[in-house]
């Protein structure tokens, strides 16, 4: 035996994103896929307006809810 023991990825985190900015001009992201180990763990997030696009995010950034909240949140209305 030996090596590392990682504990695995959370098996349910939320399929739905808001971010507390616009990343790539969205702020609505779906959950596309997850991966890594450790530290290493990170998704990519597509912005549910432009299917294809991939963001790529750490799960310490994606826990971080100054930056990231779980859920399509509403946005405050635009000031442009």
């Amino acid at each position: 035996m030996g090596g590392t023991w990682w504990p695995p990825m959370p098996a349910r985190l939320s399929q739905a994103w808001t971010s507390s900015s616009a990343r790539e001009g969205y702020r609505h992201f779906r959950l596309i896929l997850q991966g890594g180990r450790g530290n290493e763990r990170w998704v990519e997030l597509e912005p549910l307006l432009q299917r294809g696009l991939r963001l790529r995010v750490t799960c310490q950034e994606l826990k971080d809810s100054s930056q990231w909240l779980s859920g399509w949140q509403p946005l405050p209305p635009s000031d442009d």
